[in-house]
């Protein structure tokens, strides 16, 4: 089996779509399905493997991180693609990626699958704040149920999104298969080294957040919570690695907070050495994200044997249900705080949720959620009368795109 992939975003740009689309990627390549991938090009480099093309791109406006594909460009590779044998179109966001995957899918008589990975309408407000709040998720929703119904197969992150493409009058059938995690690759860390790197002392009380700063990740309130906990903690540290547009904004409030000496920003980290770390670090992992499809940040630090204290809002609600590694707590600060206290203060309660944690993350291997993902392709292409083959190449093979 063959699968093109087309996307608006991947690396070097660092968030949830770029980490799924990996995973997803890695997995099927041992599992035999080759998959070749369309991406923007950044003006960073990446090293990319073969089967992975880049398309000339610009930047797109209020949103300094992301790139536009160029249609043109675009256009001629769905030319240059009509050969390439394949069986399935993957498509992973819905701008330039969804127009050029439906009408490729569409000319050469391919099923069209597409993952609803990010919930555009809490999204957009943030970014074009000179229209009114309502009229943009009226456009969201809009949006989301055309491109939905246009493709044979949505993929959603967790039963809360599928429940709001309902409501949004999605038709097309939709399928909940998580971004899964690599546990045999994502382990061990030194949250040692980490603070020795960044100065801090090793019985420092440490929270930590990962994610890309941005308005919608609602950072701000775990700002809110650092402040409760300082009252109390002088000495208390919140660890925020990502960058994002909120990154200034967040800046100023914890200066407003008089909490500047309390919070340190690190920036993006590599995810293969200093990213573990940063998790390692520290006592609590904490998260308050509104808008999360699911949040893997969550699963990787569950995973690390971090203990979690979190809200759990829409996609989130699905990884942290039931979870033996996890205290779930509502979008309030005293409670918020109460429970980072309960586990800090307690280390008979930290090793529980630490090991509990670990028995959570054994129930998210990518390599399940990749055979969920690749029997719905296999369905997909048998019931368009073709067959399907799985390729005898070995894993990590070059090649022809």
């Amino acid at each position: 089996m063959r699968v093109l992939m087309i996307t608006d975003v991947y690396f070097p740009r660092i968030n949830g779509v770029s980490t799924s689309i990996r995973t997803f990627r890695q997995e099927l390549d041992k599992a035999g399905v080759e998959t070749a991938l369309v991406a923007p090009a950044y003006d960073t480099a990446w090293a990319d493997d073969p089967e992975t093309r880049r398309i000339p791109s610009r930047r797109v406006p209020f949103d300094p991180e992301d790139r536009l594909m160029r249609g043109r460009e675009v256009a001629e590779l769905e030319r240059t693609l009509a050969g390439g044998g394949f069986d399935l179109v993957h498509v992973h966001t819905p701008f330039v990626a969804h127009r050029a995957g439906v009408r490729l899918g569409r000319a050469l008589k391919l099923p069209v699958v597409e993952t609803y990975h990010t919930h555009f309408e809490a999204y957009f407000h943030h970014y074009v704040r000179f229209l009114p709040q309502r009229w943009l998720q009226r456009g969201a929703r809009r949006l989301s149920r055309g491109q939905c119904n246009d493709v044979d197969a949505v993929v959603v992150p967790s039963s809360a999104m599928r429940g709001v493409l309902d409501d949004y009058g999605v038709t097309t059938p939709m399928h909940v298969i998580p971004t899964g995690i690599r546990l045999a690759a994502f382990w061990g860390g030194d949250g040692d080294r980490f603070r020795s790197r960044h100065g801090i002392a090793v019985n420092r009380p440490v929270l930590v957040h990962v994610g890309r700063a941005a308005h919608e990740k609602n950072i701000g309130f775990l700002l809110e919570v650092t402040a409760r906990l300082h009252r109390d903690r002088p000495d208390v540290l919140l660890v925020i690695a990502g960058e994002g547009p909120a990154l200034p904004s967040l800046k100023q409030r914890a200066k407003a907070l008089g909490i500047e000496a309390n919070v340190l920003f690190v920036g993006y980290l590599d995810r293969d050495t200093e990213l573990r770390d940063c998790y390692r670090a520290g006592n609590v992992f904490v998260f308050s994200s509104r808008t999360e499809t699911q949040g893997l940040v969550l699963l990787e630090a569950l995973a690390l044997g971090i203990p979690v204290v979190s809200t759990a809002v829409l996609g989130t609600r699905d990884v942290l249900l039931d979870a033996k590694g996890a205290v779930v707590v509502p979008e309030e600060v005293e409670r918020f705080a109460d429970a980072v206290e309960s586990v800090i203060d307690d280390p008979v309660r930290h090793a529980e949720l630490s090991q509990g944690a670990l028995a959570d993350a054994e129930g998210w291997s990518a390599e399940a959620m990749t055979r969920r993902l690749l029997a719905l392709y296999q369905s997909l292409v048998r019931a368009r009368g073709r067959e399907v083959t799985i390729s005898r190449r070995r894993a990590g093979d070059p090649g022809a795109f």
